[in-house]
């Protein structure tokens, strides 16, 4: 059986997309490595929103955005996660854990950065904890 990340290795798949689909896999690889374990996969909450991975640390919840880049020209990945960018994961975050029976105690957004290209060698990844907080005007009814 093929693992989720086989359907982009097709050649007939956009680039980009092939892009993206190996720097989750590196991004999931590097946090299982440091103790984390995996909740879900590009999670679709609603009929846009979308989160790249979720995790789970201890009993913390961790919404990660990956950011895969080839190299640093256009600066740091992580430069590139806008204001909306974090409103939608944040929305999409707060509907998946309104869905949830056991409400997590805590949760927290990630990013991690991922730059390299793909048969290029080990990429160079970088994880960033608490990157962003969930905006304001939401209340976390539990």
């Amino acid at each position: 059986m093929h693992s989720f990340w086989e359907q982009f290795k097709n050649p007939g798949t956009a680039r980009h997309l092939q892009t993206g689909a190996w720097g989750e896999e590196r991004a999931e690889q590097f946090l299982r490595a440091r103790g984390y374990t995996v909740v879900g996969r590009r999670v679709r909450v609603g009929r846009r929103d979308e989160i790249d991975l979720i995790m789970r640390e201890r009993d913390v919840l961790v919404f990660v955005e990956v950011k895969t880049r080839a190299n640093e020209r256009m600066g740091r990945p992580f430069a590139h996660v806008s204001r909306e960018k974090s409103r939608n994961i944040s929305r999409a975050a707060m509907r998946y854990m309104l869905k949830l029976k056991n409400k997590p105690p805590y949760f927290r957004f990630d990013v991690v950065e991922v730059i390299g290209k793909i048969d290029a060698g080990d990429p160079v990844i970088r994880h960033i904890p608490n990157a962003f907080v969930l905006p304001r005007w939401y209340r976390v009814p539990w």
